[in-house]
């Protein structure tokens, strides 16, 4: 080093501080994989994404047409932070036809069941409150929360979702303020929670007064066996906040989810939006309303159904013909995702390089706890791809595996 440069004044330290929280808000593995995984050649199955050749683009565009020729000012206009009041209507009257009976008012719209995750947090968590979540869990639940700085218990859960017993002895120890749940086609793990432990959960929130977040986007992507019913359904003593949105059935790009729930809970959320972004989007609101008055939202749905069992299906025979022994998988009746565990002494974070390599990719699972990390799990989306390139991308992703054995 020259003379020069030795002797020339440090930089100034920056004139930011960043916040406490800041400390505790990881960046989303997901994220940073999709930035890899968005290359033409590479086979993903990392992000949590909707086959996009079964958006209903022309009825989209088409209800966009419309609300621009019916109603284009009002759409282009500020609007109220709880939501357009068709449009809460109609989700009230879903709700009801699946057996959750929320009044609209009991209806707030989102932008993305996320912001959800995000106003539930703000309105309920303290630093130090205690959140219990399932092991593993859904990890952009876990960046939300872990930015208020609270501690996290985790639950065992196995093919039957939570496991309440583990639960129900945490509780004898400490009572959380919030539990957090995604009792359909979990989240990494594609498993859903049982009638008797969807029973015996809300029967514990309402025995030691904690509130039960039920995070529900898959709840519609059922292609086996037959609908259970929401938490919310069940409560009668205001303990579920419940989430859910069209991002998994009309299209993500709308960005629009809702939350349901007690009264008193769902105008501090809604002060709590009015801080965050005064409302969701005027324009996506309104002609998803209009889309709705006409659109066959049932029929649509049963038309993904097909398509999801049948690429479903195809991962699960190539994991069979492609994994060396050893490898586990769950075995979703519906939703996006399914969960693997790699042979003992494998870790996922290490083989993601050289899958890319072959072209492949994955969310490895580390993650998705939010305790104790484990590093031989991954999670693999389905609903993206077409059997043929699953068939390809688990070859590949064998070969990987098989080679580090």
């Amino acid at each position: 080093m020259s003379a020069d440069a030795m002797s020339a004044p440090l930089p100034p330290p920056p004139a930011y501080r960043l916040s406490r929280r800041m400390s505790r808000m990881k960046t989303s593995a997901v994220r940073e994989i999709l930035k890899i995984a968005e290359r033409p050649d590479i086979l993903s199955f990392a992000g949590g994404l909707p086959a996009p050749e079964l958006f209903p683009v022309d009825a989209i565009a088409k209800a966009f047409e419309e609300t621009f020729a019916r109603e284009g000012r009002p759409a282009l206009q500020y609007s109220t932070t709880e939501g357009f009041a068709p449009l809460r209507e109609w989700i009230s009257s879903h709700l009801a036809r699946k057996g959750q009976h929320v009044h609209a008012d009991q209806v707030l719209i989102t932008s993305g069941s996320q912001q959800g995750l995000d106003l539930v947090g703000k309105v309920l968590l303290d630093p130090g409150d205690l959140v219990v979540v399932e092991d593993p869990s859904y990890l952009a639940a876990l960046q939300t929360f872990g930015g208020y700085e609270v501690e996290f218990a985790t639950v065992r859960s196995d093919d039957a979702g939570m496991d309440t017993d583990d639960l129900a002895a945490l509780l004898k120890k400490r009572v959380p303020k919030l539990l957090y749940v995604i009792p359909n086609f979990q989240n990494p793990k594609g498993t859903t929670l049982s009638l008797e432990r969807r029973k015996a959960l809300v029967r514990l929130a309402q025995e030691h007064r904690f509130i039960i977040l039920e995070d529900d986007p898959y709840g519609e992507l059922r292609f086996k066996g037959v609908h259970l019913p929401s938490l919310a359904s069940m409560d009668d003593q205001g303990v579920v906040l419940s989430l859910s949105t069209f991002s998994k059935t009309l299209a993500p790009g709308l960005r629009l989810g809702w939350v349901t729930g007690p009264r008193p809970l769902l105008k501090s959320l809604t002060i709590a939006k009015q801080a965050t972004d005064l409302h969701t989007a005027t324009l996506a609101q309104r002609a998803t309303a209009l889309l709705l008055e006409t659109f066959d939202y049932a029929g649509h749905i049963q038309a993904l159904m097909p398509v999801y069992s049948e690429r479903a299906t195809a991962m699960l025979a190539a994991l069979e013909a492609h994994m060396p022994k050893g490898t586990k998988w769950t075995r979703p009746d519906g939703g996006m995702f399914l969960w693997v565990e790699l042979p003992q002494g494998l870790d996922a974070a290490t083989l993601l390089p050289r899958a890319v390599e072959q072209k492949v990719a994955f969310v490895p699972g580390a993650p998705f706890f939010a305790n104790d990390q484990k590093p031989q799990f991954m999670r693999l989306n389905y609903s993206n791809r077409p059997p043929d390139l699953i068939n390809e991308g688990m070859r590949r992703l064998g070969s990987v595996i098989s080679d580090a054995l």
